[in-house]
């Protein structure tokens, strides 16, 4: 594997300017403190100069403390990769938070060497062990304080790519879903459609050829819109005229349809196939021995922010609840799960009789 491709693999920027930034704003706190000392404290502390502090005490352990810590990163993603143990791995941070600390001293007296700040000759063992052991808390905390910053950013990083393979998942399923119910609908309308052709075709032939060609623009326009969730109320209105059409042809006389429509929502995004199938439950069961004529209304306006589609007839009562219903038909069962797989509980679905008793009403209620 090439440098270019480790780099792109184990090297994050982000993560390495937030190492940075961090122990840059430690570093301006202590010269803060340093510069203080210098002003109001000379007289507890021994005299140095400002610029060699900056030089040697910040620039020098600036540079080897981000390199190093840059280091610990790459190492804490391979970490995380091979599933190590907690036991482990806090053993590991350990013993470089000690070895960061015996590094930056090793560069600064071996530049105080290079330098000429001192001889060879005169270099103090016990004195660089001294310096050492002097600031070994400190290293130990600010290591690991830089550690938990790389971890949580691994952490929250890894969350994000979760939640997002989540979203995609979760679309997929709801596209998979919507797919198979669509295939459920789509049989079981066209199996009642064909029934009524084929009555049509010995009582008037010029009315099976046009209920034909309806029927073969309206499939159309399903298998264009199937791989579509949502499409436009104007569309939904426009795909339901041809199941209209075919509908009129079979009762004739007997079935009048009028539509209330709030044109302003026309632009509206709806479940695809929505009207069609509480359209079809309305004829079904609306019609009985003692309604044999049949009026529908179809009205969809806005309602405290959500759109509110609603069918009503005056038809037979029903005397079964909402929840049975559910049970029975395949079409009423299919508009929930949609409306669910699409909405979660963010909908209202309910069939139910008019409150004056004068037939009954199909109310659905989406955000829009």
């Amino acid at each position: 594997m090439s440098f270019s491709n480790l780099k792109k693999k184990y090297i994050d920027p982000k993560l390495v300017l937030l190492l940075a930034g961090f122990y840059l704003m430690f570093d301006l706190v202590l010269l803060a403190k340093v510069i203080y000392m210098r002003h109001y404290m000379a007289h507890e502390t021994r005299y140095f100069s400002l610029t060699e502090f900056i030089i040697y005490n910040l620039l020098f352990d600036y540079i080897i403390v981000v390199a190093y810590m840059t280091l610990i990163a790459i190492s804490t993603k391979r970490f995380l990769n091979k599933n190590y143990s907690w036991v482990k791995i806090i053993s590991i941070h350990t013993i470089f938070s000690i070895l960061i600390g015996l590094i930056i001293r090793l560069v600064f007296d071996f530049y105080t060497i290079l330098a000429g700040r001192i001889e060879i000759a005169d270099f103090n063992l016990r004195k660089s062990i001294n310096a050492f052991f002097y600031v070994i808390d400190l290293n130990f905390l600010i290591y690991f304080a830089m550690v938990f910053i790389i971890y949580t950013y691994y952490y929250l990083k890894q969350v994000k790519e979760a939640e997002k393979r989540h979203s995609k998942l979760e679309s997929q399923l709801v596209n998979t879903r919507m797919k198979m119910l669509s295939s459920q609908l789509q049989p079981h309308f066209l199996f009642n459609t064909l029934n009524s052709i084929a009555v049509l075709t010995d009582m008037d032939s010029k009315k099976a050829k046009d209920t034909i060609a309806d029927l073969s623009d309206f499939l159309r326009e399903i298998l264009y819109n199937s791989d579509r969730n949502r499409i436009s109320l104007d569309e939904e209105l426009r795909i339901l005229e041809y199941y209209l059409n075919i509908v009129h042809v079979r009762f004739s006389d007997h079935l009048i349809i009028t539509k209330n429509i709030d044109e302003s929502l026309l632009v509206k995004k709806v479940p695809a196939m929505l009207l069609q199938p509480v359209i079809e439950n309305s004829i079904k069961h609306g019609y009985s021995y003692d309604h044999t004529d049949l009026k529908i209304i179809i009205s969809v306006y806005e309602e405290n922010h959500m759109l509110v589609i609603k069918v009503e007839n005056d038809g037979a009562l029903i005397t079964d609840t909402h929840a049975a219903l559910m049970q029975k038909g395949l079409g009423l069962k299919n508009i929930n799960d949609r409306l669910h797989n699409l909405y979660k509980d963010n909908f209202y679905f309910e069939l139910r009789n008019k409150d004056d008793n004068t037939g009954v009403e199909t109310v659905i209620k989406i955000p829009e």
